[in-house]
């Protein structure tokens, strides 16, 4: 039996019973296991004031840790950087859709939106980048002229706004590990390794060691307004290429530091890092108290 410890919330489920079947698709005897964590039942809190994203993972790692659970499926972008000591991100699915959306009350563009409007969201890197430039029933509840979500969650929840507009990649540049699903189980685990091993999809997990490999340079969390994105390009016609652009904005999106790389999939790591330290090098610590301590190492 593989036990999958998930969130309660209708996505978390969706996602975990979508690692289930293709576990039970291989063989495997699977049950899903939803629990509570600390970011469900403070969920009227700030995160940036409780704790940041990796309450929504915490009891989940501490089901694998006491053997509660044998694998955990995540959102990966809820993942800090830094794992607990024996577990492992084992399978990265492969990812959905990026991009944020901007849905509005009527048909309307970023560009298109009136000066003054109201437009929700909980990320500090959404808010940071909209001032530069949270659900969709509150379109109407709290009188907003728009929400800002991303794409991803539509996509798996089965919604689609008819006013829902991309917001380019360029612009809005998503949050680490966006669209990517992680399942995580113990190191040692060799039984549960072997069953998850087919389940990993190459591409995106290139992407995922330079976006995560980023984020681990930076000491960044959910509460710092910043944002990684990495693919792979095959236009050049010489092999594959991984891409990667950054940023660090303030909370009020009047300073923004950006940067770039690209290189050999095989160095997914090194240059996720690089552009961390392109970013400090071009003041990025002195937009956010919480990195510049990480800036000294």
């Amino acid at each position: 039996m593989i036990r999958v410890a998930t969130r309660r919330s209708p996505l978390a489920l969706l996602q975990a019973e979508e690692v289930a079947a293709r576990l039970h698709g291989l063989g495997a005897e699977v049950k899903v296991v939803p629990m509570r964590t600390e970011g469900d039942r403070r969920a009227a809190a700030r995160l940036a004031e409780i704790g940041g994203k990796g309450l929504f993972v915490r009891e989940l790692e501490q089901a694998l840790l006491a053997g509660d659970a044998d694998v955990a499926v995540h959102s990966l972008k809820n993942v800090p950087a830094e794992l607990p000591e024996g577990l492992v991100l084992a399978v990265y699915r492969e990812r959905q859709a990026p991009h944020d959306v901007l849905v509005t009350r009527r048909d309307a563009t970023l560009d298109s939106l009136p000066e003054g409007a109201v437009v929700g969201t909980s990320s500090p890197r959404r808010r940071a980048l909209l001032l530069a430039e949270t659900r969709l029933h509150k379109l109407e509840s709290a009188r907003l002229d728009a929400v800002v979500l991303a794409a991803a969650r539509l996509r798996r929840l089965g919604l689609v706004p008819s006013q829902a507009v991309a917001l380019p990649i360029e612009t809005v540049v998503p949050a680490v590990g966006q669209g990517v699903l992680a399942v995580q189980t113990r190191r040692d685990d060799d039984r549960t390794l072997r069953w998850l091993e087919s389940l990993d999809h190459a591409p995106t997990r290139t992407a995922a060691i330079a976006e995560r490999a980023f984020l681990s340079r930076l000491g960044a969390s959910c509460t710092t307004p910043m944002a990684g994105h990495a693919r792979l390009d095959s236009a050049c016609g010489r092999g594959p290429v991984l891409l990667m652009t950054a940023l660090v904005i303030s909370e009020d999106g009047r300073r923004v530091v950006r940067a770039s790389a690209s290189g050999g999939p095989e160095h997914a790591e090194a240059i996720g890092r690089d552009v961390a330290e392109t970013l400090l090098e071009r003041g990025a610590a002195s937009i956010t108290p919480l990195l510049q301590e990480q800036s000294l190492r």
